[in-house]
């Protein structure tokens, strides 16, 4: 199993925003005595991914976030979903940036990627390379 982890300077924006637009679901979230976050798991069907804050932890050299990279990263996250035009429908309301429209694409499927507000790019589809070929 693959659970993709990334950072966020303000977690609890991305928290809403991950489970209010985007429609991923809180697994598990930790807080400490203060009741800052200090690591979020959100789902989206069978799929887990980990998020924590900013912090000065061993781990935090290799992570870099988009701003510090002209919008790119080195890796993204794509989540197969039934109701896609449904979630585009919610991100183009909330006023999402949209990087890539909703459209088929040649290998099948349809798909569609936006950036969270921290730059960080997601993209869902409803094409599953698990079910293919």
């Amino acid at each position: 199993m693959l659970i993709p982890a990334t950072r966020y300077r303000d977690p609890e924006a991305a928290l809403a925003f991950l489970r209010d637009v985007l429609g991923l679901t809180e697994h598990a979230v930790h807080r400490d005595a203060d009741g800052r976050i200090v690591h979020v798991e959100m789902a989206l069907g069978t799929g887990l991914m980990m998020f924590g804050p900013d912090s000065d932890s061993p781990f935090q050299q290799y992570m870099v976030h988009p701003d510090q990279t002209e919008g790119r990263e080195t890796t993204t996250i794509y989540a197969v979903i039934d109701d896609l035009e449904t979630r585009y429908a919610r991100c183009l309301a909330a006023g999402v940036k949209v990087l890539m429209p909703l459209e088929n694409q040649s290998y099948g499927g349809a798909n569609f990627t936006v950036a969270d507000p921290e730059g960080h790019v997601w993209s869902f589809g409803d094409y599953d390379p698990r079910g293919a070929g």
